[in-house]
């Protein structure tokens, strides 16, 4: 691998790797990967960990074994300490001044770098009349939008496109509107011949309905009950089903039984908090705290065990350090204290055991280590702190920069493919790109000789859709909150996703779905300009260390996953 490795740090296992982080977290006083793991660990931990501790968890962040959020490796050592990926919002109350509030909330926390999500259920359908006014109401939808626009034009922290997630529940009155409000391709655009999904792949920057937001449909414990008395899902999961396995929007939430409130997520959905339908008010204004595992560096359960007590405590020590962007904030964080301690790396750490993807008993046996472990150190160091106990520990974002810096597998998913291309922006202004081969494909290639067309990859699984659900659900099983994944599709109208083929994908995700928090599909070509493009390795290896000016604006990595923005990387 002595080719793909950086010679400049050797931790990194290819150019590309390094590249990124020079691009998107190398500032003064962190100019190389070990001093900015250094800077980090004091910067956030201070006095709160031994000597010793701080020592041995800057190290497992210098070997990319532990990875804190991409907010964290960004404000290292600056003078503002927005360590925070993401926040999540409620629509509080149906009135005028919560529309105001709410946009005052928004804009206060995309100018801090960090994504939004926003569950509307709580606002009225359009068409209603206004006591107060004699008007009509607007519905949920048009709030949205003006959200959507608040997010087009602030680019985060100065430096990434913001990072929006909506929500409505399944009754709400709307639910068939907002089920088809990104249909671009059959929205004209004035009097030409295109729509605006046409458009949008000539220029991705031409704006169209909530294209700055991911969207998803609540589904609750109704839902549910009604599935397993009669066997129906019901039209809107049916319309649902299908609109996603076209389009890839809207995605599912699932929120059952004690668990029925947490519709709030984040921007890319991997962070749950409680709506304000719930008892104690909700948790509006919750934000997310996040850290994530490199399965693929480490080596024993012993060692996992050593880095999630270390990880657990420095996500504690963030809690206590986060600049935050208004009051409530604070509050709320000082009540709730959630940890994001998240897991990447397990392709590469199921391909190096030879294992297909599919959760094994032994990954579940390091699965339980995670989940236990991050519990037990929770509850002991609060304690220890004289802080409030988090009320969760665990959540799986889908590590797009953060993935690729550590050259593995990013969050659950298996490897997107052995080689491709991938683009990015840089400068804030100009895309490009640049060849990519998998680490760990290419380690497999370079320690086994394995042939690239023999490693199993996300496109390889567009047609087996069961076995990624299944493996979802079984890793929810040890996940607090949600996990952040995306299951790549065949495009629409080919032979394994048409409309014959929607029936049978609609029972597969009903039957599962009490195993899961959310979930999304990304049908191929759905959008214009895909940051990732499957390429032959033999086209890949040769342009190794090169990069390439993109003429089109293409969408950040986030956007192939279902989840726009950079959240969690």
């Amino acid at each position: 691998m002595s080719q793909f490795r950086s010679n400049e740090n050797p931790m990194f296992r290819s150019k590309f790797s390094e590249d990124i982080f020079k691009h998107k977290y190398a500032h003064t006083g962190c100019e190389t990967w070990s001093s900015l793991a250094s800077v980090l660990v004091e910067d956030v931990c201070q006095d709160k960990m031994s000597k010793e501790d701080k020592t041995a968890l800057a190290n497992y962040i210098t070997e990319l074994k532990f990875i804190p959020g991409g907010r964290y490796l960004y404000y290292a050592g600056r003078t503002n300490k927005f360590f925070n990926n993401c926040y999540l919002l409620c629509a509080e109350e149906d009135t005028r001044e919560d529309w105001s509030d709410l946009s005052w909330k928004a804009e206060s926390c995309l100018m801090t770098g960090g994504g939004i999500g926003v569950d509307y259920s709580i606002y009225r359908e359009e068409g209603r009349i206004l006591a107060g006014t004699g008007g009509l109401s607007s519905g949920p939808i048009p709030k949205m939008q003006m959200l959507n626009e608040i997010g087009r034009r602030v680019m985060q922290g100065g430096s990434r496109r913001s990072a929006i997630y909506a929500s409505l529940n399944w009754k709400h009155a709307d639910v068939s509107k907002f089920l088809e409000c990104k249909n671009w391709y059959e929205m004209p655009v004035g009097n030409t011949d295109f729509s605006l999904g046409q458009i949008k792949e000539q220029d991705f920057n031409f704006p169209a309905p909530l294209d700055m937001t991911n969207i998803s449909v609540n589904y609750d414990t109704d839902w549910l009950l009604n599935y397993w008395n009669t066997g129906d899902v019901g039209e809107i999961f049916k319309k649902n089903v299908a609109q996603a396995l076209k389009t890839a929007e809207p995605g599912f939430s699932f929120n059952f039984f004690e668990k029925e409130n947490e519709t709030l997520r984040n921007a890319c959905t991997e962070v749950t908090a409680n709506n304000c339908f719930a008892a104690d008010g909700g948790d509006d204004s919750d934000v997310c705290n996040l850290g994530s595992l490199n399965l693929g560096r480490i080596e024993t359960l012993q060692e996992l065990n050593d880095i999630t007590e270390l990880a657990t405590k420095f996500l504690l020590c963030g809690t206590l350090r986060a600049k935050l962007p208004y009051d409530k904030v604070y509050k709320v964080r000082e009540k709730n204290r959630r940890l994001g301690l998240g897991l990447m790396g397990i392709h590469e750490w199921l391909i190096k055991r030879g294992y297909k993807y599919e959760v094994t008993e032994e990954l579940h046996q390091w699965l339980s280590v995670y989940k236990g472990k991050s519990d037990s150190i929770s509850k002991e160091t609060a304690d220890k702190f004289n802080i409030s106990r988090p009320v969760a520990n665990r959540a799986i974002a889908p590590t797009g920069s953060i993935g690729i810096l550590a050259g593995t597998s990013t969050g659950v998913e298996p490897i997107f493919a052995v080689a491709y291309k991938r683009r990015y922006l840089k400068g804030g202004t100009r895309w490009h790109y640049q060849y990519v081969v998998d680490s760990a494909a290419q380690e497999l290639i370079d320690l086994y000789g394995t042939a690239p067309g023999d490693i199993e990859s996300a496109l390889d699984l567009a047609d087996d859709y069961k076995r990624r659900i299944k493996f979802q659900a079984d890793v929810q099983d040890y996940v607090d909150m949600s996990i952040s994944s995306t299951i790549n599709l065949p495009s629409w109208g080919s032979k394994t996703n048409n409309e014959d083929t929607v029936e049978e994908f609609t029972n597969t995700l009903a039957s599962y779905a009490h195993r899961l928090r959310g979930f999304t599909v990304y049908p191929d070509s759905c959008r214009g300009g895909q940051p990732l493009t499957n390429v032959p390795y033999s086209e890949a290896v040769d342009k190794l260390g090169e990069e390439f000016e993109e003429g089109v604006e293409t969408h950040d990595i986030c956007d192939i996953t279902g989840h726009g923005g950079s959240c969690g990387v």
